[in-house]
């Protein structure tokens, strides 16, 4: 079970790197906007702690979208304004305020997504607005070993913790940030806080797929038990990020430009936590295709 928890989610992340490599950004953002992370550590937990636990700590990830946004939002705007570090401890900061709420007082699947989609409104609504970008450099091997090893100590992490932490934490602690993070910061310093925006408004993309996941797994759970439940939940999850695609794919027709949230994801990230495009550095690659999309009014698909 060990080398499961060390390998499952570092082998995702590392699929994701070469698919973007291989066969671009399209490719590995479409695949990065399926729960990556979270989804293999709340497997791990129903293998450890049986499918109750799985079912309380699914509808605790859906709700976490609400403290993953409350970062996304306090990063974004205080990178305009300091430096990565201080930035940092203001998105921690609301990422903390939230998921305490969202642990002490949890809520059911309904509510949960309730709560999520009421968080993404508010983040999409009063995060900063950019319309342009410089391009970025692509990324390194490092970029990868960095991702792959802060997937590998979320996942030992919060299966360690879990007895002790219960269900909700759990649940919430399977989409802490941490590869958010990695990339918030790396796109900061390199880049400046207009990519930081950008890259915190495109993970909206792979809300809809990582939440209907866990609806899945909570719903499927006692019917198809963990094994059922997991594959059956991971095809809903790739149908809806499908689906979700297309739309905004024939939005952008409509509108003659995408949105700034169209070609970036996370996550994942997970989002993201965690938002996990790889190809270029995630943040600097919304950023050069949105400013092209904007410059030149075309539709680059996703």
């Amino acid at each position: 079970m060990l080398i499961l928890k060390l390998a499952l989610v570092p082998a995702f992340l590392a699929m994701l790197t070469f698919a973007g490599r291989i066969w671009g950004p399209s490719v590995a953002g479409w695949l990065a906007g399926l729960p990556v992370v979270s989804g293999p550590i709340v497997l791990l937990l129903a293998l450890d702690r049986g499918p109750a636990f799985a079912a309380h700590a699914s509808a605790a990830s859906i709700a976490a979208i609400a403290a993953s946004e409350a970062f996304n939002l306090s990063y974004a705007w205080a990178s305009r304004r300091r430096a990565w570090p201080l930035a940092l401890v203001a998105g921690c900061a609301g990422w903390s305020c939230v998921a305490v709420g969202l642990a002490r007082w949890p809520a059911g699947v309904g509510g949960s997504v309730v709560i999520a989609c009421i968080a993404v409104a508010i983040s999409q609504t009063f995060l900063p607005r950019v319309k342009h970008a410089p391009a970025g450099a692509k990324g390194t091997n490092v970029d990868l070993v960095l991702r792959m090893v802060a997937g590998a100590a979320l996942t030992l992490a919060v299966t360690a913790l879990s007895a002790s932490l219960g269900a909700a934490w759990s649940g919430v602690l399977s989409v802490f940030p941490l590869l958010g993070i990695v990339l918030a910061v790396s796109t900061q310093r390199a880049h400046g806080a207009d990519p930081v925006a950008l890259l915190m408004r495109g993970m909206v993309v792979g809300r809809a797929s990582f939440a209907a996941f866990f609806v899945a797994v909570v719903w499927l759970l006692p019917s198809l038990g963990i094994v059922g439940a997991f594959a059956a939940a991971a095809v809903v999850s790739v149908a809806v990020q499908g689906v979700s695609r297309y739309v905004l794919r024939l939005a952008s027709h409509g509108t003659h430009a995408l949105p700034d949230a169209v070609e970036v994801q996370a996550g994942a990230a997970d989002t993201g936590a965690l938002g996990v495009i790889e190809s270029d550095d995630a943040g600097a690659e919304a950023s050069q295709q949105t400013a092209c999309e904007v410059d030149s009014g075309r539709d680059d698909p996703v």
